[in-house]
């Protein structure tokens, strides 16, 4: 009788690439939440400062709440939780949005403003920092990658699959 083979235990390709993209995602993390606790904030409240900060930039005077979990890719009870933190801090403010009067707007305060304009102000540096490792064209190749990636899962989510690029 033939030996059986053995049985390769070694991971896929795919399976490696996705634990290196949670494992590297977690470090990120930890590597980012000292930097935004440094301006008194999470990454998660950036995430939604700097979102009503680009809202301003494109003419428009807030977002509402649903708009800020679809920008963001989370849940609305996440947003609220972000919302209310930003809100007690003075660096947002919610009021009714005019086209609907059951949603709610948000938008930056003041301080809020002041509080982006401070992480921006270094934010290229920390950016340099936490990519520093990369040279310009791995770079630029990480971005296709994972812009190629986020078109793939956008397809999946939308239960149709995407074709290879």
């Amino acid at each position: 009788m033939p030996a059986a083979k053995a049985k390769s235990t070694a991971p896929k390709p795919s399976e490696q690439a996705l634990r290196s993209l949670i494992r590297t995602l977690g470090l990120l993390d930890k590597v980012m939440q000292p930097y935004f606790a440094r301006f008194g904030i999470s990454g998660s409240q950036w995430g939604v400062l700097r979102n009503l900060h680009r809202a301003e930039q494109e003419g428009l005077a807030g977002l509402r709440l649903s708009e800020l979990g679809d920008r963001l890719l989370i849940r609305p009870p996440s947003v609220t939780g972000i919302v209310d933190r930003l809100e007690r801090a003075g660096l947002v403010v919610r009021d009714e949005a005019p086209e609907d009067l059951r949603a709610k707007r948000v938008s930056l305060t003041d301080k809020g403003r002041k509080t982006v304009e401070k992480v921006l102000a270094v934010h290229g540096g920390q950016v340099e920092r936490v990519l520093g490792c990369l040279k310009p064209g791995e770079q630029e190749r990480l971005h296709h990658l994972l812009s190629r990636l986020g078109l793939h899962l956008e397809a999946l989510l939308a239960g149709r699959e995407s074709g290879g690029a």
